[in-house]
C-alpha cells in the first residue's frame, strides 16, 4: 500500500540545473508514484554548499538565507543529493552557530531529507516495485557517512527483482572530487578517481549508481580523460526506470 498523498518540496541542486535535469525529472516520478505531490519552488538556487566549503561563510549565509525563504512552510524538502541534504540538515547549523536566525535554519534542517532517506525512513518503503535486469555498484558518498543515506539506497536497490548489487574493492574510497579540492588539489584529485574508477572497472558492473551527482560528473569526466568507458546513474533513475522496465515487461 503506497502512503497517503502529501506536499513535499523538491530541492533539485545545481547540478540537477546544470547536468542532471532527468535526476530531477526521475525524482519527481518517483515521489509521485509514492503518492507525494511534488511542489518545485523556481526562486530557488543553492544549498550555499560551495562557498560553505571554501570558507566564505558570509557569503554561503547570503545564499543560506535564501534558500531558508524559498523553502519556508511545514512541507518536507527532498534532495536527491546526499551532499546538499548534508548542508541542509547539518552544515547550515554550523554556518549559523552565534547567528540570530539559527533556530529557523534549525527548523528547516529537521524537515530537509536526501531521497533515499526520504523514502525509507519517512514514508516507511522499504521494498521498491519494480524489476530490472542490471548489475550495478553503488557508490557511498563521503557526505553520505554518518547517515543513513547509504543504507537506505542499498536497502531500495537490494528489493529490486533482477538486480544484482556487486562489491568492490576501495568501496568507502572517495571519488576524488571534494568539491573545490578538486581545483586547489587537481594531482591528488585525479589520482583518487583512478584508483577509485580501477575498482569499479574490477567489478564488471553494467553501471556505477551514487546518490551524489558530484561524485558521479567527476567520475565520469575522469573515466572520459582516460579514454575509458564509464556508465553511470543516480539512484532516482534507477528507481524509474525499475519501474519502467517492470511496466514494460508485462506489457
Amino acid at each position: 500500500m503506497l502512503p497517503a498523498k502529501r506536499d513535499v518540496l523538491l530541492m533539485a541542486s545545481c547540478l540537477c540545473d546544470a547536468f542532471f535535469d532527468d535526476v530531477a525529472i526521475a525524482s519527481v516520478q518517483v515521489l509521485e508514484h509514492l503518492g507525494c505531490r511534488v511542489v518545485f519552488r523556481e526562486a530557488q538556487t543553492c544549498c550555499a554548499q560551495p562557498a560553505f566549503n571554501a570558507g566564505d561563510w558570509p557569503n554561503a549565509r547570503n545564499v543560506a538565507r535564501h534558500t531558508l525563504s524559498v523553502f519556508r512552510g511545514d512541507e518536507p524538502v527532498v534532495v536527491p543529493s546526499g551532499s546538499c541534504a548534508r548542508m541542509l540538515s547539518h552544515g547550515a547549523l554550523l554556518l549559523f552557530e552565534g547567528e540570530s536566525d539559527r533556530h529557523e535554519h534549525a527548523e528547516l534542517a529537521e524537515r530537509s531529507f536526501e531521497l533515499a532517506d526520504f523514502i525509507v525512513n519517512q514514508l516507511g518503503v522499504e521494498h521498491w516495485g519494480g524489476r530490472l535486469e542490471q548489475r550495478l555498484a553503488f557508490h557511498r558518498s563521503c557526505h553520505s557517512r554518518g547517515t543513513r543515506y547509504s543504507q537506505a539506497a542499498l536497502s531500495l536497490l537490494r528489493s529490486i527483482e533482477g538486480l544484482e548489487l556487486v562489491e568492490f574493492e576501495e568501496a568507502e574510497q572517495c571519488c576524488g572530487f571534494g568539491g573545490s579540492f578538486s581545483l586547489d588539489f587537481p594531482g591528488i584529485s585525479r589520482e583518487v578517481g583512478a584508483l577509485k574508477l580501477a575498482c569499479v572497472h574490477e567489478s564488471r558492473a553494467d553501471a556505477l549508481v551514487s546518490s551524489d551527482m558530484g561524485c558521479l560528473l567527476h567520475l565520469s569526466g575522469l573515466a572520459n580523460k582516460r579514454g575509458e568507458l564509464l556508465t553511470t546513474r543516480h539512484l532516482a533513475q534507477v528507481l524509474r526506470d525499475a519501474l519502467l522496465d517492470s511496466i514494460e515487461g508485462g506489457s
